[in-house]
């Protein structure tokens, strides 16, 4: 439940490790959260910077791709701090389309990871929340499943399923005092993506963290990052076909 203030009292980071993940956890720290679980695989994350600042850290061992854990560990995480007033599923990978074109099975592996993974644990985390009465699932959507491009068509159909069901879980909470979050950064700088070159409109996982921290504090359901990919967007869901395939990787 929010703190007396209103402000978040307890965070639930589902990948203990992402840097996006826990630059939000950590902005919600220090705007009063004081209960925190930080899931990673292997049990290990990083949470001494957490407790710096005065938050309570555990940490549980979670594996996205063991979707028959998930339920289990989203009620260990509410045993531990008691009700959950924001789930951040933050895992993922980014693979590489030319090695999906080699490597079908590495494809569905990371597709499985990538949306199958979200879907168990967001499902899971609805039922909570919905059974509290109230608290947020923030889902990490991208740009890269709002139109889907040749370069990375693997990734960005695998985000625009999980966007797609995001809407949809927000649409089944609707009435029930739980909500969603959609968050859709544009190419985010950072260890996910190092050795690429950035995009246009680009933005840092600090950028991501300050914008979703801003939604928590309103009734939006869906968060561009940047702002301005919204118009952009807008405008290349209205390409035509051949011209889309004719843009740059």
């Amino acid at each position: 439940m929010r703190n007396a203030l209103g402000s978040v009292d307890t965070v639930l980071l589902l990948g203990g490790r992402s840097e996006i993940g826990l630059a939000i956890v950590e902005r919600l720290v220090r705007r009063g959260a004081r209960r925190v679980v930080l899931a990673a695989r292997g049990g290990t994350a990083p949470a001494d910077g957490l407790e710096r600042l005065g938050a309570e850290v555990h940490v549980l061992d979670f594996d996205a791709a063991r979707p028959e854990t998930h339920a289990a560990l989203i009620e260990e995480a509410a045993a531990k701090v008691g009700d959950l007033d924001v789930v951040i599923p933050a895992f993922g990978v980014l693979g590489r389309q030319a090695v999906y074109d080699a490597d079908p099975v590495a494809a569905a592996r990371d597709v499985a990871v990538n949306f199958g993974g979200h879907v168990s644990v967001g499902l899971a985390a609805a039922r909570r929340l919905r059974e509290q009465g109230h608290g947020t699932l923030v889902v990490l959507s991208s740009v890269a499943g709002v139109r889907v491009r040749k370069a990375n068509f693997v990734y960005g159909s695998a985000k625009a399923g999980l966007d797609g069901f995001a809407q949809g879980l927000a649409d089944a909470l609707h009435g029930s005092g739980a909500r969603v979050v959609v968050v859709r950064p544009g190419f985010v700088i950072g260890r996910m993506t190092r050795g690429m070159t950035p995009a246009p409109m680009s933005v840092t996982a600090a950028e991501v963290a300050d914008a979703v921290v801003a939604a928590l504090d309103t009734r939006k359901g869906t968060v561009w990052v940047p702002a301005r990919l919204r118009l952009a967007f807008a405008v290349m869901r209205l390409l035509p076909r051949p011209i889309w395939r004719r843009l740059p990787r």
